[in-house]
């Protein structure tokens, strides 16, 4: 029973990743403008913009796969680690914008560490996934 019950929260938390990864993807789509302003100066910004909202729907769907929640787990570990230069630029330019609301600077800090428990969350769902 105990095996079961761990079976069961494995499928929950991978779930809920895979929403909060699938409602991310889609705003890459409905509204990329506000992506495409963080994204580092040394990439193309529709396109990266694009390509991580496309990252983020087939990671998300791969998490709800038992099949695939493994490599889907690391996979999502990792665009988590790759979008830290993302936040970092939104933080920068946000602290440095003279127009920019004091609420928006401090949730834009406070969301920096953050991507750590993020990354571990991820690790956690392809470490418990079953192995295919």
């Amino acid at each position: 029973m105990r095996r079961r019950e761990r079976a069961r929260r494995a499928d929950r938390t991978a779930t809920i990743l895979a929403v909060i990864l699938g409602g991310a993807g889609v705003t890459h789509f409905l509204r990329p403008r506000g992506y495409d302003r963080i994204v580092p100066d040394a990439l193309p910004p529709r396109l990266t913009t694009l390509a991580s909202g496309v990252a983020e729907l087939a990671i998300a769907t791969g998490l709800v796969v038992p099949a695939a929640r493994r490599t889907s787990g690391w996979a999502a570990a990792a665009l988590f680690a790759a979008v830290f230069p993302a936040n970092l630029k939104m933080a920068s330019d946000l602290l440095d914008h003279p127009r920019s609301s004091r609420t928006m600077r401090i949730v834009s800090v406070l969301r920096l560490p953050l991507q750590a428990p993020l990354v571990l969350w991820a690790v956690r769902v392809a470490r418990h996934a079953s192995k295919p």
